[in-house]
């Protein structure tokens, strides 16, 4: 891909995510304190757990996708995460940060966007491919939380179109 086609498929990328935004937000706020222990199987993480993590990893896949590199640091990890005590917290963490972290992705340049990255040892990309896998990941962890809802007694949003606990039943 040549440093032109990268930014248009970045553009695009960015303005799918940023779109994608308002439905995460509200899942996110759709997680109640009371429901933040629920999983549905001893094996699944909690609501709170996955809501921690969508989050946080969609700032991390930014910041690593601007750095050029992908790290990991365990204790870092949880030092954020411990930074949110309500899903309150987190919902305003999320909806303040993402935004201005989209705004570097947008600011980089084509050369930026062609360099290979490694993640992990598992694949190795041109940076703009990690945009989409981001997109990927985030809406992966979205549907899983939004599946957590109503068990955990809340309401799922409106996501790609009208939810029943949203909308009037026909």
């Amino acid at each position: 891909m040549n440093p032109e086609a990268a930014m248009a498929v970045r553009d695009a990328l960015v303005d799918m995510i940023q779109g994608e935004h308002a439905a995460t937000t509200q899942v996110l706020a759709a997680v109640t304190e009371a429901g933040k222990d629920y999983r549905p199987d001893p094996k699944s993480r909690t609501a709170w757990e996955i809501a921690k993590h969508l989050a946080t990893s969609d700032v991390w896949f930014v910041d690593s996708i601007v750095a050029g590199a992908f790290a990991f640091d365990p204790a870092a990890a949880a030092k954020a995460e411990a930074a949110f005590k309500t899903p309150a917290d987190l919902v305003s963490f999320y909806k303040a940060t993402l935004p201005s972290k989209l705004a570097l992705l947008k600011g980089l340049t084509g050369e930026q966007l062609t360099r290979t990255i490694d993640f992990f040892g598992a694949m190795q990309m041109p940076a703009v491919n990690f945009i989409g896998f981001m997109n990927n990941h985030s809406i992966h962890h979205r549907g899983q939380l939004a599946g957590y809802l109503r068990a955990l007694g809340s309401k799922v949003p409106n996501i790609y179109g009208p939810s029943a606990d949203a909308e009037q039943a026909h």
